[in-house]
């Protein structure tokens, strides 16, 4: 080995190297699966030409298809045998294609694998629709013509001789029974939720009365009368709601799709029309940002595997939040009386490694530990002191919002403890021996110099805990999260926050709708969009608390804190 070699070596110039080049590669590795994820993700919004072709293979009679054309592939020919499908004994290989039928009321399916070789006479037609729905997936086909109460319109079959003339009545139709439908929803989610409530709350309080021995003809009185009057409140909302749906059933389409068979669907069902064939670059733009916010801002429908994801987003979030609240002062506390009031000696050491011990334990224990001690002993037990009245169906004493985030605030609390001890010992000693020569108490010390000085180490432990609590899966299994909630934790319904409710969450979507799901093929996209949803869920969280901190390190960049 030369000398130049040597110096080179102890200069330590290879470590510096390896570990550039360890970060250049984590760099493009993460670079690699967010581009994955949006690539898969994404393009699942964009509106696909949709395609109608005679399909006949080999000793069956034709047959017309109408769909989008997913995907290809190239199979071998055994395999297609092995399926019981006839094949040409001169060829060992097969190409075939994805096809999204929808219309699952004929075809039974949505997704469909057909031989290349046998698809002929494609074209794709501009007046080829796509209705999505809000049941039964994607419908592909023609309108032919409107229908009013059942009733078809006079001048709706003449209309259908005149594509635009037809499709500019059939969105305005929409147009009105999509106004429709968001009255519906708002009355459903807000007025007749609020009164229902309040019975509920009426119901209770007369129920405690009765417990407690306390009623009295007075109060019976005024409950009747409170009730009574919910009841008309109640009577009057149900009266605008019937309305409401006897307007918005009133109209449908019907639609010619394969094999000139005509189905008859009611525009109440139809969540968004349009006709890809002859959309322009602008007009799929439209309709790509469209069916991309509603993903971001509605619900989901069709078992998880359609609409939006907007409850999970708010689920996690609302639980992240309120986990952080819960564990950065009980982190902080543990970390100051390690370092600053507990003598230093066996105990304490203990104490750090059982601490350090917790935090490489599985989450599902903590899972299991969250569904016993919170909810079966604790809720249970509030239930017992101050919900009785709701008894056997219990309150707090079943998995809910609030032990959701007690369970991961118990699981990330060794993160801030840690981070916050290395932050406090890295605070000089003369800086404490300065505030209390001045005169200040040691609690003063600490509150007014040494916790301001170690905030950027406290935000750096909240961001590791942020991280690993955001992406949690299994124990919210047991201790809150569900696959579709009736409602958002928070709403206008009193008491407004509502930490006993069950919830829903990006990462348990993930799973439910990737494993779950009765039908794969069209819930596979939604697993990319839904994993790079969650990524970003989590990158904003921890950006806004890693802008927290720098902002508090320039405030004490001298001591390098």
């Amino acid at each position: 080995m030369s000398k130049k070699l040597r110096k080179w070596l102890r200069a330590g110039s290879p470590w510096v190297w390896f570990n550039a080049g360890a970060v250049a590669i984590s760099i493009i590795m993460v670079a690699g699966l967010i581009g994955l994820l949006a690539f898969h993700g994404l393009r699942h919004f964009w509106p696909t030409d949709v395609m109608q072709a005679r399909y006949q293979p080999p000793g069956l009679p034709a047959t017309e298809v109408i769909g989008e054309l997913i995907e290809s592939e190239t199979v071998l020919a055994e395999r297609l045998q092995d399926s019981g499908v006839d094949v040409d004994p001169a060829k060992n290989f097969y190409q075939r294609d994805l096809w999204k039928f929808g219309n699952r009321e004929i075809t039974g399916t949505d997704f469909g694998w057909l031989l290349t070789d046998y698809i002929s006479e494609k074209k794709f037609p501009d007046a080829l629709t796509v209705l999505e729905r809000q049941q039964w997936g994607n419908f592909y086909g023609i309108p032919i013509a409107l229908l009013e109460r059942g009733e078809t319109l006079a001048n709706s079959r003449a209309q259908a001789e005149n594509d635009s003339l037809l499709w500019a009545e059939l969105q305005f139709r929409l147009d009105r029974a999509y106004e429709l439908r968001e009255e519906i929803s708002s009355l459903q989610g807000q007025e007749l939720g609020r009164v229902n409530s309040e019975l509920e709350r009426l119901r209770l309080l007369e129920r405690a009365l009765v417990i407690a021995d306390e009623m009295s003809p007075t109060l019976k009185q005024e409950i009747n009368e409170n009730r009574a009057t919910l009841e008309s409140r109640l009577l009057v909302i149900q009266l605008r709601l019937n309305r409401l749906k006897a307007e918005i059933s009133r109209d449908s389409v019907l639609m010619r799709a394969v094999n000139n068979r005509e189905v008859q669907i009611a525009l109440e069902d139809i969540v968004r029309a349009y006709q890809p064939n002859q959309l322009g670059l602008p007009g799929k733009f439209a309709v790509y940002f469209s069916r991309l916010w509603e993903f971001l801002s509605a619900e989901p429908r069709e078992a998880n595997t359609e609409g939006g994801v907007f409850p999970a987003i708010f689920g996690t979030v609302v639980m992240v939040l309120l986990m952080s609240i819960i564990v950065t002062p009980f982190g902080v506390i543990a970390a100051i009386y390690l370092r600053e009031y507990a003598k230093q000696g066996l105990v304490t050491r203990l104490i750090r490694i059982a601490v350090n011990n917790l935090a490489g334990v599985p989450s599902i224990v903590y899972g299991v530990f969250g569904l016993g001690f919170f909810i079966y002993f604790i809720g249970g037990e509030i239930d017992q002191l101050f919900y009785a009245e709701a008894l056997p169906a219990p309150t707090f004493g079943t998995p809910g919002l609030l032990w959701a985030s007690l369970t991961l605030a118990l699981l990330t609390v060794p993160v801030v403890i840690v981070a916050t001890e290395e932050g406090l010992t890295r605070i000089p000693r003369s800086i404490r021996e300065g505030s209390l020569a001045l005169g200040a108490t040691k609690f003063e010390t600490i509150w007014r110099v040494v916790l301001p000085m170690a905030s950027p180490a406290m935000m750096t432990g909240l961001i590791l805990a942020i991280a690993r609590a955001a992406g949690e899966v299994a124990p919210l299994m047991l201790v809150g999260v569900v696959k579709l909630a009736p409602s958002l934790p928070v709403n206008g319904i009193y008491p407004y926050v509502h930490l006993d409710q069950q919830f829903m969450h990006l990462g348990f979507h993930i799973y439910d709708v990737g494993f779950q799901s009765p039908n794969v093929e069209a819930a596979r996209p939604l697993v990319f969009a839904t994993a790079l949803l969650l990524v970003i869920v989590i990158a904003v969280l921890n950006l806004t608390a890693a802008a927290l901190r720098n902002r508090l390190r320039e405030n004490y960049q001298a001591l390098d804190v």
